[in-house]
């Protein structure tokens, strides 16, 4: 049963003596005639199944909602595809601002993740035990420089030249590298 202009303008005539009954009549035949083509539109608009089935129910209650407003300036078909295609348009906006609402975390947390967390603590903790190996003259020197502080300032602190300081940081890195892997 196709439906023209024509025969939807003497339904519409007076959009207040369209009974609701005509109107679900007519709304059901032009979905069936056209509910195919409509859902081929509304593919091409989207890139998953479930995605096309929820845009082509907003078409077709868009369809509902804007039939008694039809005017026959055009085909039914015309007013349906126009219908069906602004509401893809708006379907797909709605989906770019869900998307990037998703992708931009409204605070932002840095913080590691528990198990990042215990490895951090861990990892810490053998350092610490591994130093403590290490005998007084290399313990002192890299204590201090796992705190910061600069050649110069372990220098003063513990009375050494910064060249002493260089020589002593690096035979502490030497005996410490093998109790870190023993511990491994």
């Amino acid at each position: 049963m196709g439906v023209d202009a024509a025969q939807a303008k003497t339904l519409f005539s007076v959009s207040k003596d369209t009974s609701r009954a005509d109107l679900e009549k007519l709304f059901h035949s032009l979905i069936e005639e056209n509910g195919q083509s409509l859902f081929r539109l509304a593919a091409g608009f989207t890139n998953s199944r479930a995605d096309c089935d929820d845009l082509f129910q907003e078409m077709v209650l868009a369809i509902w909602q804007a039939l008694p407003n039809f005017r026959a300036e055009s085909s039914v078909r015309t007013y349906l595809f126009r219908i069906a295609r602004n509401r893809a348009i708006a379907f797909l906006i709605s989906r770019r601002k869900m998307q990037s609402e998703d992708e931009t975390p409204l605070v932002a947390d840095h913080r590691p993740d528990p198990q990042q967390q215990m490895e951090a603590k861990e990892k810490r903790e053998e350092l610490l035990n591994s130093v403590r190996r290490l005998p007084f003259a290399y313990r002192d020197v890299i204590t201090l420089a796992l705190e910061g502080l600069s050649y110069a300032e372990i220098a003063d602190i513990l009375g050494l030249s910064e060249t002493n300081v260089g020589a002593r940081l690096n035979r502490a890195k030497l005996a410490l590298k093998p109790l870190l892997e023993k511990g491994k």
